[in-house]
């Protein structure tokens, strides 16, 4: 029986290598080009039965996790651009857990939340390709974790972030 520690974290927890090479970050910017059609191809047939699948006792279910991930990924979309446009940005945390249990995350049609992902992950694609290697090590501050984190973080933590909520769609599925 897998631990909650694995359910939270099907594919483990994001951590970043030592230092973040070119190439790493080449393959964090695919890994974003690529998962919107990972996520349309793994929700285009469910049903609204499905939608209300957990991952996990106490988790969200199939619909609260693909709204959240527009939500996230809307909020990391503005962080890559304040911190190409400000001096070591102090971000905005959000109340993820409260996000989910409004209208929207609890009931709302999972297509326009797949609308937004893919038109964020285009522009998100399209912008972190045209960045020169200095700008990934730009830096925001997380006043949350009291820390300051590089661009090349943040690319490598949301690439990280849609397949972690593909593991809990696979999970609620039964297909891992």
């Amino acid at each position: 029986m897998p631990t909650l520690e694995n359910l939270k974290y099907p594919i483990g927890r994001f951590i970043p290598p030592p230092i973040i090479t070119p190439s790493q970050l080449q393959q964090w910017i695919t890994d974003l080009a690529t998962f919107p059609q990972q996520l349309i191809e793994i929700t285009t047939t469910l049903t609204e039965t499905q939608l209300e699948l957990c991952y996990r006792k106490d988790g969200w279910n199939i619909r609260q996790v693909i709204h959240h991930l527009a939500d996230s990924h809307i909020n990391a979309y503005t962080r890559f651009h304040l911190t190409l446009t400000e001096d070591r940005p102090i971000i905005r945390p959000y109340f993820e857990d409260r996000w989910a249990e409004l209208p929207d995350g609890k009931t709302g049609d999972i297509q326009l939340s797949i609308n937004m992902l893919t038109s964020i992950h285009q522009r998100l694609v399209f912008l972190l390709g045209k960045l020169n290697p200095i700008d990934f090590e730009r830096t925001y501050i997380h006043p949350d974790a009291n820390q300051e984190f590089t661009m090349g973080y943040l690319t490598g933590n949301y690439a990280w972030h849609g397949q972690h909520h593909l593991a809990h769609i696979k999970i609620a599925l039964g297909q891992l």
